[in-house]
């Protein structure tokens, strides 16, 4: 039983998005009724680069997308993942700009869709709420700033334990469905270099293997094989955003 519950919170009648719920009554109102859910499967693609950007994407509860650069040689490149909280697409633009990267659905779950011209139209009336979409955004820029560094300087281990306790913090479980060819694309390595780090972890204990899956046995032992990039993300998140970084300790057990 490794599902998890999320404790309730102000918001929790909205969509369970952190940013969304950041927002105050007044500014949600005039994005609310512009909202629309629907279940989006793993690996749906949301944009591809050079599509032209009309609806902005907030992953919700445990859904998870990422970012992909795609290289000369054809391989795709994890640059960051999104969660509950935050949103892709279109968030500080006007619209009608092309997409830099591919845009994918790593977990599946539950997403709100919101059209990039309804939201623009609701920050013309309201000031507060392009405040806490460009603050948002700056947090998305500290990601890509420190997705830069750890790739320059840590080595394949720690960024393959952070990017695992990455997921875990966006999502509700323990069993995460990561097979070892998706771990190599976040990690821009060959599938042979995941697979050694994933049997390091396995025999310490760290994870276990299931088809097409993760399941994580020591949390805090994979919190201290992981470089501290996470941990100043999160620190950035809540002195621009407070609250909006997912955090497990609002998770309880069901």
């Amino acid at each position: 039983m490794h599902q998890r519950r999320i404790k309730m919170e102000p918001g929790a009648d909205r969509p369970h998005n952190n940013l969304l719920r950041k927002l105050n009554d007044r500014d949600y109102a005039l994005i609310g009724p512009h909202i629309e859910m629907g279940d989006v499967s793993p690996g749906y693609l949301l944009y591809s680069q050079g599509d032209n950007v009309e609806t902005v994407f907030f992953p919700c509860g445990a859904s998870l997308s990422s970012f992909l650069i795609v290289t000369e040689d054809g391989r795709d490149v994890e640059t960051i993942l999104v969660g509950r909280e935050g949103a892709v697409g279109g968030v500080v633009s006007q619209g009608d700009l092309p997409a830099y990267s591919r845009i994918t659905v790593k977990f599946g779950g539950p997403f709100a869709r919101l059209r990039v011209a309804a939201l623009e139209a609701a920050k013309l009336e309201s000031p507060s709420l392009r405040n806490i979409f460009a603050r948002y955004a700056d947090c998305v820029l500290a990601q890509v700033f420190q997705s830069i560094a750890c790739n320059a300087v840590h080595s394949i281990e720690q960024r393959a334990a952070k990017w695992v306790v990455s997921a875990m913090e966006r999502t509700d479980s323990d069993l995460l469905p990561l097979t070892h060819e998706q771990l190599a694309t976040m990690l821009g390595v060959g599938r042979s270099y995941a697979s050694r780090v994933i049997q390091s972890f396995k025999a310490d204990g760290i994870l276990e293997t299931r088809r097409g899956a993760l399941l994580v046995r020591d949390h805090a032992a994979l919190v201290a094989r992981a470089c501290l990039c996470n941990e100043s993300v999160k620190a950035h998140f809540e002195e621009v955003l407070s609250g909006a970084y997912p955090d497990r300790a609002d998770l309880e057990p069901a």
